[in-house]
């Protein structure tokens, strides 16, 4: 099952089930208006909203989609994939971080952007770069549940790209709390799927697809979500080692990274830079401009983009404001 946001000029929007092919939608009705009011109900709205998956449904316009969650409880945000985090120290020119739990940070949870909007920054001397990744939605979520239950409520799965600040990253590190002014808004493709959907391209808690990713519509990675050091069920049960997770908690996987990078290329800019000091001692390649344009998509093995794509704009945020009034 795919499921989507449609703008209605509500904070949460419109929830939809969409076709196949995403070219049709069927809304999910008075009782179930969005997202977060599905999550929360669990294995009741799941079964009414398969119910619905066959219906003939309308046009899905994709000017109207916002993120499948406009807004969210909590958004954790992991850091999974070893080559990432290597070439990361690389750029940052910080010490390895020796530890053998996940890497987790919660970032701003009550705005995601759609998956076409124009991405507002305030100066491109912050070193605005792009980051792929794919996340989870779970429904409610008890303290101390184990990696293996945890799987189970992993209801949804969803593509994001985590947005970051490099210039304002290392500083904020330094003082040992977490990214406020380094993390802005993500933004997230269309279409939240269920696990089913991927077929073996969900294995072990891991979405193991390419993620296709263009910058300026040059190809610019597409590497693999296979190699998670720790599985989206190992990181649902990081998270709630001491808590309870909310219905709606959005989990990310960070920065899809794969140990051949040389042959698939990465998925976001710092790592190409540290890649260049690590060949020529410097970087070369800037971090992106206002007008730079990015594209994400993650490929099943027939080729289907079964998130959708993101496609953005980074955009002068005065700009956009003078333009609005």
């Amino acid at each position: 099952m795919r499921l989507a946001t449609r703008a209605n000029g509500t904070p949460d929007g419109e929830l939809v089930i969409v076709s196949e092919d995403g070219t049709r939608c069927v809304p999910a009705g008075e009782r179930w208006p969005n997202l977060l009011t599905a999550i929360a109900a669990r294995d009741e709205a799941e079964r009414e909203l398969h119910g619905l998956v066959d219906g003939a449904g309308e046009p899905l316009d994709p000017a109207t989609l916002r993120a499948p969650l406009p807004r969210s409880w909590q958004w954790l945000d992991g850091s999974a994939f070893q080559t990432h985090a290597d070439l990361m120290q690389v750029a940052f020119g910080t010490e390895r971080i020796e530890h053998d739990k996940p890497l987790m940070y919660q970032g701003l949870s009550d705005r995601f952007l759609g998956p076409n909007e124009p991405v507002p920054f305030l100066d491109e001397a912050h070193g605005i770069d792009f980051e792929g990744e794919f996340g989870v939605v779970v429904d409610r979520v008890p303290m101390g549940i184990s990696a293996a239950d945890a799987m189970e409520h992993i209801k949804l799965l969803v593509q994001i790209n985590d947005w970051s600040l490099r210039a304002l990253a290392v500083p904020e590190m330094k003082t040992g709390f977490g990214w406020i002014q380094a993390k802005p808004a993500c933004s997230m493709a269309p279409f939240a799927v269920t696990p089913d959907e991927l077929g073996s391209g969900w294995q072990d808690g891991r979405v193991c697809l390419d993620l296709v990713i263009a910058w300026n519509g040059w190809p610019f990675g597409r590497a693999n979500g296979r190699e998670m050091a720790f599985g989206f069920h190992e990181l649902v049960a990081h998270a709630a080692a001491t808590r309870d997770l909310v219905a709606g908690t959005i989990i990310g996987s960070g920065t899809v990274a794969n140990a051949n990078y040389a042959e698939v290329g990465s998925s976001c800019i710092s790592e190409r830079r540290a890649i260049e000091i690590i060949a020529d001692g410097k970087p070369a390649t800037p971090f992106m401009g206002f007008g730079d344009t990015c594209r994400m998509e993650a490929l099943t093995a027939d080729g289907r983009a079964i998130f959708g794509a993101i496609e953005q704009k980074v955009a002068d945020a005065r700009q956009l404001a003078s333009d609005a009034n």
